[in-house]
């Protein structure tokens, strides 16, 4: 945690987009910063208006803006909030992302289609943005799609430290892919479990149809925890019920991300599914909290720590290092 005694000095300055408020009102509180005044309005064409209203001349200014669903909005919402901090003679500006939308369209799939993760890279810094930090990228090759420096932070700490707090008996780390094994085995390193992998294909437009192949490992009478960056329409969920049918006796999902939408609450109420931890890098209403089983964990902590530390220009990386986790920043 950032003590008052550490804040940061008056050249700093925090602002908040729309999509996840209350999550910048949490970092200002820790660092002890109040939030910066902006008036953000929607024209009635749907155009979006921004006016920062104090000077920020030759200051260090930190924009967090999640984006996700409304997606286009927040993204567009973000790129005006650095073209406006820009042009009010900003000294560095910092887009703080916890959840980087478009991050799926990473590559093709299928051929004549677009790597949007990359587009989105250019439009952030044609904007003016001088520094980016986002948490569990959906795909780590995503740093090199920016041309400045780019940050990218894990929530791995925080939801296995809720299981370390919360031990589950009989537990064993899942990933739902190859591409997740190198995650999952940090979840293994800190909480002592075995692990499983589930082997799984997509195809189809965009790669929505996931077909799964086999589980590799043992979840016969145990209790899976399944680790994923991000749960949007429900493909974790669904996993999660083929864990089931390979004789787990319940589940847990550990993921960073919580979309939500199309039917992914309505799947959460199968009782095999025990637990949904997540973090609030997207916001979670309380109707899709489903009366506790969706546990939403803080980012602003380790978002607070990053601020300080590249206002100071100190190592970003030794937020891991403490944590006692190589994870290359």
């Amino acid at each position: 945690m950032v003590s008052a005694a550490d804040s940061p000095g008056n050249d700093i300055k925090l602002f908040s987009g729309r999509a996840n408020p209350e999550l910048a009102e949490e970092i200002g509180g820790i660092l002890g910063i109040p939030m910066g005044k902006i008036h953000i309005s929607t024209f009635d064409d749907s155009e979006i208006h921004i006016q920062i209203e104090e000077s920020i001349r030759g200051q260090d200014v930190f924009i967090v803006q999640s984006t996700c669903q409304p997606a286009n909005e927040n993204l567009m919402e973000l790129l005006i909030m650095i073209d406006t901090a820009r042009r009010a003679s900003a000294r560095q500006i910092t887009a703080i992302i916890p959840y980087y939308g478009y991050g799926r369209q990473d590559h093709k799939h299928t051929g004549r289609e677009p790597i949007s993760a990359k587009l989105v890279a250019d439009l952030i810094t044609t904007a003016g943005a001088d520094r980016v930090v986002s948490v569990d990228l959906h795909a780590t090759q995503i740093q090199g799609f920016f041309n400045i420096p780019m940050d990218h932070l894990t929530a791995v700490p925080i939801l296995a430290g809720y299981f370390q707090e919360n031990r589950v008996p009989d537990a064993v780390i899942v990933a739902p892919d190859a591409g997740r094994v190198k995650v999952a085995e940090k979840y293994r390193d800190i909480l002592d479990l075995p692990m499983a992998l589930m082997n799984k294909r997509r195809s189809g437009i965009g790669g929505r149809e996931v077909e799964l192949l086999d589980i590799m490992g043992d979840v016969t009478g145990k209790i899976p925890i399944l680790i994923d960056d991000v749960v949007a329409s429900g493909t974790p969920i669904r996993q999660a019920e083929e864990l089931i049918n390979a004789g787990a006796k319940g589940v847990y999902l550990a993921i960073t991300h919580p979309v939500l939408v199309g039917p992914a609450v309505e799947l959460l109420k199968s009782p095999n599914i025990i637990e949904l931890v997540v973090t609030n890098t997207v916001p979670v209403p309380e109707e899709k909290r489903l009366g506790g089983k969706v546990k939403v964990l803080s980012i602003a902590p380790l978002l607070a720590k990053v601020i300080w530390r590249i206002h100071h220009n100190q190592s970003v990386s030794h937020v891991f290092e403490e944590e006692n986790i190589m994870f290359p920043v």
